[in-house]
């Protein structure tokens, strides 16, 4: 069938070229192409009021655990990558990348967000917490003593993740049900299948500072 279309255009003295080229003259003629592309805003005014950023390196100010951290960066480019590959904060793992498993979760503004599906430019402004800023090994946060004692990791690959999406929640809701917390961990996977003590551990409030 493709080839039979090729044939046909060929015939025609138009090429494939000339064919997609005319097909997006179209598109912006008729309105189709996304208003960003154009130029336009979504009432269809020329955009010239719109800051457009990119798509070479901007400069991007993150607050990180309480620290205010410049940068340089590609307005493409996720929380979680900027995290990770430009200020060498590793906690947040990067698993899916998809924002299905909840390892790279960390708390923006008192809210869970995966930091895989959020730009690093989108949150400038914000305060953006990590497992780094929570705790240390000498002096645990009692939520990250609570995964200890409860057994709630084994590898340990998910768990950054889970200990951040576990404060949100508490922090939401100090004392919560079963099926509560069931519910609010939802968006958290553990392939070691730990649960059952996270779980408990919020069951008994022992994440509670």
């Amino acid at each position: 069938m493709e080839r039979d279309d090729k044939r046909k255009m060929s015939e025609s003295g138009v090429s494939r070229r000339d064919f997609l080229r005319g097909g997006a003259a179209g598109a912006v003629a008729t309105g189709i192409m996304p208003a960003a592309l154009r130029g336009q805003n979504a009432s269809g005014d020329a955009a010239s009021g719109t800051e457009v950023v990119g798509p070479g390196k901007v400069p991007i100010t993150l607050d990180v655990n309480g620290r205010k951290l410049e940068l340089e960066l590609e307005p493409r480019v996720t929380l979680l990558d900027a995290l990770r590959n430009h200020l060498s904060i590793t906690g947040a793992k990067k698993v899916c990348d998809r924002a299905t498993c909840g390892a790279c979760t960390v708390i923006v503004d008192d809210k869970p967000v995966y930091a895989c599906s959020m730009l690093a430019i989108e949150a400038q402004g914000a305060s953006i917490a990590t497992i780094e800023g929570l705790g240390t090994p000498e002096q645990m946060h009692p939520i990250q003593a609570a995964f200890v004692d409860n057994d709630g990791q084994q590898c340990g690959y998910c768990t950054p993740g889970f200990v951040m999406a576990c404060k949100a929640f508490l922090d939401a809701n100090p004392t919560p049900s079963k099926l509560e917390i069931e519910r609010g961990l939802g968006g958290n996977l553990c392939r070691c299948g730990t649960y059952n003590g996270i779980k408990q551990l919020l069951l008994e409030g022992k994440g509670v500072a």
